[in-house]
């Protein structure tokens, strides 16, 4: 690999990982369009060690609150009720997608990703973002979710398994539909971020480990910082705008994408 194509690579990830557009679909498609090869193991693993630092970092006092009340919580002492509370809400809502994660693994080990597949999963979830974005309430915060929302939130994270579909875009619209602000929307679709990208990192890195020529390089730490830089600004950005407009310049882009996607697939036009 070199420089230019790490670069690049670990900026898609990191600017796409948390914004509801779809990473996987992008670097899906940019990586052959360019005429590259497929990322290593040790790219892999860095790019997704950058973006869970980024996710942890912007939200530190969420993390911090959760690892206090769940200290206190075992250890017989009082206080910290909301953060227990909300690691257990996390807790619940990740383990659908590890039951739905390791049922494809088992009966689809080749996945289901093709640019039609791709193109459809960009077209009506971006389309579906946008009625949900359209018809929620905007009442609720992160503070009131209730464990019955948290399952529902789950639930619908297991269609992020559908190449294109972007588990931020599943998740926010699920919230989106249970009446959660948009911001607080986007804040529970990170939070819920954390497990799955911790644990795809321990399990990329056991298997980087387990290589005979398994090393962490310099293009690798590279990759790292670039897609923490990138997924930080990208998260700030979103967050930011969220707090004022909607989903919107999103859902144009995914609609796009996935009208772009289709007519490569069927050979629209050519």
């Amino acid at each position: 690999m070199d420089i230019l194509h790490v670069a690049v690579l670990a900026l898609v990830q990191g600017v796409t990982e948390f914004l509801p557009v779809g990473s996987s679909a992008d670097l899906a498609v940019v990586s052959p369009l360019a005429g590259w090869l497929n990322r290593g193991p040790a790219i892999e693993l860095a790019v997704h060690l950058g973006v869970l630092g980024a996710v942890a970092a912007y939200l530190w006092r969420d993390l911090w609150a959760m690892a206090v009340g769940v200290f206190r919580y075992f250890t017989g002492r009082r206080g910290g009720a909301s953060g227990v509370r909300l690691a257990f809400q996390l807790a619940i809502a990740t383990l659908p997608l590890i039951a739905a994660g390791f049922l494809f693994e088992r009966y689809l080990p080749g996945g289901i990703a093709s640019v039609r597949v791709v193109g459809w999963s960009m077209l009506g979830f971006g389309i579906a973002l946008f009625m949900a974005d359209h018809s929620g309430m905007t009442i609720r915060r992160v503070e009131h979710l209730a464990l019955s929302d948290a399952v529902v939130i789950g639930i619908a994270q297991m269609a992020a398994l559908v190449p294109g579909a972007g588990r931020p875009v599943v998740t926010m619209l699920a919230a989106r539909l249970l009446g959660f602000e948009r911001i607080d929307a986007a804040r529970f679709s990170m939070l819920l971020s954390i497990p799955a990208l911790l644990g795809l990192v321990v399990v990329k890195g056991i298997g980087l480990v387990s290589l005979p020529d398994g090393q962490i390089s310099g293009a690798a730490v590279m990759a790292a910082l670039l897609s923490f830089v990138a997924a930080l600004i990208a998260i700030a950005v979103l967050m930011a705008w969220l707090r004022r407009s909607t989903f919107a310049p999103f859902v144009i882009y995914r609609v796009a994408v996935g009208i772009a996607l289709l007519a490569l697939g069927y050979g629209w036009g050519l």
